[in-house]
């Protein structure tokens, strides 16, 4: 997403690897509780499931909203 800047020594917000529960995919960020991180980018393509809404994604977070929810940012979909 644009805007977010992630700190190379810092571990607090980093982009890692996910497979995002988005029943539209044209959203820009997610509930923690929405958010599956993964080690791999080979993982999160293995657990991407259209079906069940499930997408391979590299996310950035988590981050603290405005209302105070801890929340990821899509930095890109993997597939």
């Amino acid at each position: 997403m644009k805007g977010i800047t992630v700190d190379s020594d810092s571990k607090v917000v980093e982009v890692r690897y996910a497979v995002v529960y988005a029943p539209k995919r044209s959203r820009g960020r997610f509930a923690e509780n929405c958010v599956f991180l993964v080690e791999t980018e080979v993982d999160a393509l293995e657990e991407h499931d259209p079906d069940k809404k499930l997408y391979a994604a590299k996310v950035i977070g988590p981050s603290k909203s405005s209302e105070g929810q801890r929340i990821y940012y899509l930095d890109d979909w993997l597939l």
